[in-house]
């Protein structure tokens, strides 16, 4: 392996699967391309991952809007942040685009756009996220110079560059990813977010169903584009404060402009962050949510949502509740009964379940989820 100028003691968290990576660096392992000498090297949705650790990273600066895919990065001793300065030239701009079609297109307008004079663009995609497709856009945009196929992945790149080839094409892309109205103007969001364009319908049995007697501090785990948080205001007149958890910068900036106009109503604040790692404990009044069940790679994982009921539990404080909607299918109600001294479905509709949790209240001189209350829930739930 190369020096590649991280530190000592990095973090072995190494992806040994994720194809896409392995092929966007393909061409610069002794293939056609070679790795740049000098200059910044930029890379669009960065992903940690062996094939990296065969190049210099001293000068990589890696844009990761999603943060446990950025909390590796970081952990990986890599320069890492949710948005690079599209001003900042790069000798080398490394793209792996996203699978919606508005979002991606804007990342490859970007990524032409931060090559400086002389640079290449190098991109790749799985062949079933659209490969064909990214790689005949970034053909239009800034003309090819390569492709090679491997691991069930297209990597293409640019000739040396020297701008886009079509900068009204790159213009009307750039705008296509923009933030904009939706539904009627009460709403502001933007392509590549869950469920940007519409209310998902998962959210909207939950909001339908929320108790209007919750009170005091909440959270949002979860919180999209903000449209949850907003119906909690907006139903819920004793919430005086919420805070919003979500995992994808470009939707937390969302919903921070979505409840810009409530700011006055309840105290909020907005956290970037992978709610599977922990909250502040005992410290929610009640927590509604419409967990993850997929990763970055389109992969279901109901441990996500399981987890997220873990964490929820661990934040409320003695009495809280927990406000979840999930698929019906999914296995959650083990989770729930573990973790909750009771719990009843409000609502079923559309393939999708409301579960209304509450935590055990605590008892003298034991923590509130401990053993005997523990018992004394599941004696309850027998009756």
């Amino acid at each position: 392996m190369a020096d590649n100028g991280l530190p000592d003691a990095v973090p072995a968290r190494l992806n040994l699967h994720d194809d896409p990576l392995k092929a966007l660096l393909l061409p610069f392992d002794g293939g056609p391309l070679a790795w740049p000498a000098q200059g910044d090297i930029a890379f669009l949705r960065a992903r940690d991952g062996w094939p990296l650790r065969q190049h210099p990273l001293d000068r990589l600066r890696c844009e990761q809007g999603f943060k446990p895919l950025a909390d590796g990065l970081g952990q990986a001793g890599l320069d890492v942040h949710p948005e690079l300065d599209s001003a900042a030239e790069a000798s080398l701009v490394l793209v792996l685009p996203p699978r919606q079609r508005d979002e991606a297109q804007a990342l490859l307008a970007r990524a032409v756009a931060m090559a400086a004079p002389g640079a290449r663009v190098v991109a790749a995609v799985a062949n079933d996220e659209g490969a064909r497709s990214r790689e005949k856009d970034l053909q239009q945009l800034a003309g090819l110079d390569g492709t090679l196929t491997k691991f069930h992945c297209r990597v293409f790149w640019t000739p040396p560059l020297s701008g886009a080839r079509d900068p009204a094409l790159a213009a009307r892309w750039r705008q296509a990813d923009a933030p904009r109205p939706i539904l009627g103007g009460r709403f502001q969001s933007r392509p590549g977010v869950f469920a940007w364009d519409r209310i998902d319908p998962a959210s909207a049995l939950l909001a339908a169903h929320l108790p209007t007697d919750l009170s005091g501090r909440g959270a949002d785990l979860g919180a999209g584009w903000g449209y949850l948080a907003a119906e909690v205001l907006d139903r819920c007149a004793g919430v005086s404060a919420l805070d919003l958890y979500e995992a994808e910068a470009r939707a937390l900036e969302l919903a921070r402009a979505n409840l810009a106009a409530r700011a006055g109503r309840a105290a909020l604040a907005f956290h970037w962050h992978d709610v599977t790692t922990g909250l502040p404990q005992d410290g929610y009044d009640f927590i509604v949510s419409n967990p993850p069940f997929h990763a970055h790679d389109r992969g279901d994982r109901p441990e996500l949502g399981q987890r997220f009921i873990e964490v929820a539990a661990q934040s409320l404080r003695p009495g809280g509740r927990l406000l979840l909607v999930a698929n019906r299918h999914l296995p959650y109600e083990a989770t729930v009964a573990q973790a909750f001294a009771t719990h009843r479905v409000l609502a079923e509709g559309g393939g999708f379940k409301v579960i209304e949790a509450v935590k055990a209240q605590a008892v003298r001189g034991q923590a509130a989820n401990g053993p005997a209350m523990k018992g004394r829930a599941m004696r309850e739930r027998r009756r």
